[in-house]
C-alpha cells in the first residue's frame, strides 16, 4: 500500500513539473505567434475554429492516448489543431485537425 502511494505521489509530482515547464515555455513566447490564446479565442468565437473540448475528443479518437500539447497552427490561410498524443506503447503521435471542421487530416509519428 505505501509503495502504491510513493508511485502516485512520485506520478503526481512529475505531471506538475510537466505543466509548470510547459507553461513557462508558452510564457516565453511572444503575443502574435501562432497558437496564441487570444487567436484561438477569436476563432472559436467567429466560429472559424471548434472548441478546444471538441477537439481534444476527436484527437483521442483518432489516437487514444495521453494528449501532451495541442497547438493552433495558420498554415495557408487554413487553421490547423496540430495535437501530439502519448500512446500506451509509449510513441508520441501528432494529430493535425481542420479547425473549422474537426476532419482529421493526419496521424505521424513525431519524431
Amino acid at each position: 500500500m505505501l509503495r502504491h502511494r510513493i508511485v502516485m505521489f512520485v506520478g503526481m509530482a512529475l505531471a506538475a513539473m510537466a505543466i509548470a515547464t510547459s507553461a513557462a515555455a508558452h510564457q516565453g513566447r511572444g503575443r502574435g505567434r501562432h497558437g496564441d490564446h487570444d487567436e484561438a479565442r477569436a476563432a472559436v468565437e467567429a466560429r472559424e475554429a471548434l472548441p478546444l473540448t471538441r477537439i481534444l475528443e476527436i484527437a483521442r479518437g483518432a489516437v487514444p492516448g495521453e494528449i501532451v500539447e495541442v497547438e493552433l497552427e495558420r498554415e495557408h490561410g487554413q487553421l490547423i489543431y496540430e495535437v501530439e498524443v502519448l500512446t500506451r506503447t509509449g510513441r508520441v503521435r501528432k494529430v493535425e485537425i481542420d479547425a473549422r471542421s474537426g476532419r482529421v487530416l493526419d496521424v505521424e509519428d513525431e519524431n
